[in-house]
């Protein structure tokens, strides 16, 4: 379930609606990215904005094609969303793969054939059994050590739990997975809050204590002069930008001033695997690791095509909540964990989602 701040927590399941972005040639190759949320991809954009570009041209024209729709974000009013432009640009990269037969991990460069992964948990609730307390988390982080990751990352509590944000929770937290796991695996945290300067110093501060590996969204990104008087304060790295709207651009300003020591990006945040590639290749250009945002099919394929990126953010988990178990739409998930604690990049064309067409004829509720 979605709390009312939308961060997500276990709860009774429940239908939920996605949006399937197919893309056909005139060789009636097709291409697909399922879109999350489904507003990301509503009739009015794919009417107004995305069609009158698309149909008629090279389906290989990806650079030209993206440009012309992030240009029109400008005249949307906001309404065309990077989620938007990123599921158009990832079924055309699907396209292209399936009709080349070759997974898109390869055609972007083909680094490595796997992953590291870090499990990457949902944010704190109030939950019995769940990620209630700091000793909850220290619990989880070692049932995570033991399906097999080598490296976690936490999302701490947020509103609306009754006593979020809290800083000091969040040190408590992190110092009770610190204690539970050793010293010698990675830990990372994803603060992801409006803390002030102070608030989000004081939490730095703790975790170099602790030796984590870097430290993620703790005060809002509009700020960027806030991020760089952070990183002057601190030894831990600071990641980022994460949501802060600009794509590869946007990147660029962080890294000229110095406001992150490791660049964030993103498919879904950079509005697809095109523009994300050129922040990856901005940041190495300034010998900058790059971490991606999230899991899924195009973040993998991003990863398997870059040199300058460590991890697959695998999750969001919680102790009452099978991330394995595959869904109803699929036939299998893209990123099974192996026994080293990585994910192999998939030998599938195109992005490798192993989708159940027939599921998902069935279930159908709108096509347009």
């Amino acid at each position: 379930m979605v709390d009312s701040d939308g961060h997500a927590h276990p709860g009774p399941e429940r239908t939920t609606a996605q949006a399937l972005v197919e893309i056909t040639d005139t060789d009636g190759c097709t291409g697909y990215c399922l879109a999350q949320p489904a507003d990301a991809v509503r009739q009015e954009l794919i009417d107004h904005y995305v069609r009158p570009i698309l149909v008629g041209r090279d389906a290989f024209d990806r650079e030209w094609l993206w440009q012309r729709l992030a240009r029109e974000q400008r005249g949307s009013m906001g309404a065309l969303l990077d989620r938007t432009l990123s599921a158009v640009e990832q079924a055309l990269w699907d396209l292209a793969g399936r009709k080349l037969d070759v997974p898109v991990w390869k055609l972007l460069g083909g680094a490595r054939s796997a992953v590291p992964a870090y499990g990457s948990t949902m944010c704190g609730d109030e939950i019995e059994g769940g990620l209630r307390t700091p000793e909850d988390y220290g619990t989880f982080a070692v049932q995570l050590l033991e399906q097999g990751y080598r490296a976690i990352k936490l999302h701490t509590w947020m509103p609306p739990v009754s006593f979020a944000p809290d800083p000091r929770m969040d040190a408590k937290a992190c110092a009770a997975v610190r204690d539970a796991v050793g010293p010698d695996v990675p830990l990372m945290l994803d603060a992801n809050h409006w803390y002030t300067r102070m608030e989000a110093l004081y939490l730095g501060k703790a975790l170099q204590e602790l030796d984590f590996t870097w430290y993620e969204e703790p005060m809002d990104e509009a700020s960027m002069q806030s991020y760089r008087w952070l990183a002057d304060q601190l030894d831990i790295p600071v990641i980022g930008p994460e949501t802060a709207f600009g794509k590869y651009a946007v990147r660029a300003e962080w890294i000229m001033a110095g406001a992150c020591d490791i660049v964030r990006a993103g498919v879904n945040t950079g509005a697809g695997i095109t523009p994300t590639m050129k922040s990856i290749h901005v940041a190495e250009a300034f010998g900058m690791e790059c971490e991606i945002h999230g899991g899924g099919s195009g973040n993998l394929a991003l990863l398997g095509a870059m040199a300058n990126g460590r991890w697959y953010e695998r999750g969001l988990l919680h102790p009452h909540f099978d991330y394995d178990r595959v869904p109803p739409h699929l036939h299998s998930i893209v990123d099974p964990l192996d026994a080293d604690g990585c994910v192999a990049m998939t030998d599938r064309p195109g992005l490798g989602d192993d989708y159940d067409f027939d599921h998902i004829a069935a279930h159908t509720v709108a096509t347009w």
